[in-house]
C-alpha cells in the first residue's frame, strides 16, 4: 500500500500559506487578511453529498459575509470541472455558487492542510473544514467521513462562538447559541477562587460560573 505523507496543521498556529488558481482567479491566504475565512475541501465535483454541501454553503454565504467571513472551497479537480459543476448546480438546483473553488491538481494545498487521508475514500482529499481568523491563525478544524455531509449551521454557530470568545474573553458551553449565558474563565489563584462565589456570576462552584453578555 502506498504511503502518502501529509502534514497536519495545528490549532492556534498560523494556517499554512497557499497561492492557488480558483474559479474567481488567483487567491492566496494573504488575500483574506483582516477577515475570517472558512476553507473547506470536498472529495470530488459532481458527487451528490458534496453538491448538497455546496448548496448549503451558498445559501449561508450572506450570513457568513455579515459576520466578516469569506468562504473558499477546494478539491483536486480542475478549474474546468469546477466551472462545469457550478454551472450544473445553478441549472439543476437554481443555486449560484458565490465563492471561489481552488484547483488543487498537484494536491499542494491539500497536503499542507492535512486533507490527504489514505484509505478514507476513493478520492484524494477528504471532507475537511478549517476556520482561520483575521490574523491568519487556524482556530478550528473539522473532518467528516465520505458518506455524511457537514452541518453548515454548525459552522455558523462555531464562528459566532469564536468571535464571542475573542471579544469578551469567555468560553462557551456545549451547543451554545448567541444570547445564551457564557462561561467565565476559572480563577487562577486560591484567593480568587475563594472570592468567586461573591463575584456576581451565576455561581455553581469556584471553577464553574456563567454570566450573560
Amino acid at each position: 500500500m502506498e504511503t502518502v505523507t501529509s502534514a497536519f496543521p495545528r490549532l492556534n498556529e498560523p494556517a499554512p500559506d497557499f497561492s492557488a488558481k480558483t474559479t474567481f482567479g488567483d487567491r492566496s491566504l494573504s488575500d483574506y487578511r483582516g477577515k475570517w475565512l472558512i476553507l473547506f475541501s470536498h472529495p470530488a465535483d459532481f458527487t451528490p453529498v458534496c453538491t448538497t454541501e455546496f448548496i448549503g454553503f451558498a445559501k449561508a454565504a450572506p450570513k457568513f459575509q455579515s459576520m466578516g467571513c469569506e468562504l473558499l472551497g477546494l478539491s483536486i479537480d480542475s478549474l474546468f470541472s469546477h466551472i462545469a459543476w457550478t454551472r450544473n448546480i445553478k441549472e439543476k438546483f437554481g443555486v449560484e455558487i458565490p465563492f471561489p473553488i481552488i484547483e488543487d491538481l498537484k494536491m499542494d494545498v491539500a497536503r499542507s492542510y492535512g486533507m490527504i487521508h489514505p484509505g478514507a475514500g476513493d478520492t484524494s482529499a477528504v471532507r475537511a473544514t478549517f476556520l482561520i481568523d483575521p490574523n491568519g491563525v487556524l482556530r478550528a478544524m473539522v473532518y467528516y467521513p465520505m458518506s455524511n455531509g457537514r452541518s453548515i449551521d454548525e459552522f455558523v454557530r462555531l464562528l459566532t462562538a469564536l468571535q464571542t470568545s475573542d471579544a469578551n474573553g469567555v468560553a462557551t458551553p456545549e451547543n451554545w447559541h448567541a444570547g445564551e449565558p457564557v462561561i467565565v474563565p476559572p480563577p487562577k489563584t486560591a484567593e480568587a477562587a475563594e472570592k468567586r462565589s461573591g463575584a456576581g456570576y451565576d455561581y455553581v462552584d469556584w471553577y464553574f460560573s456563567k454570566k450573560t453578555i
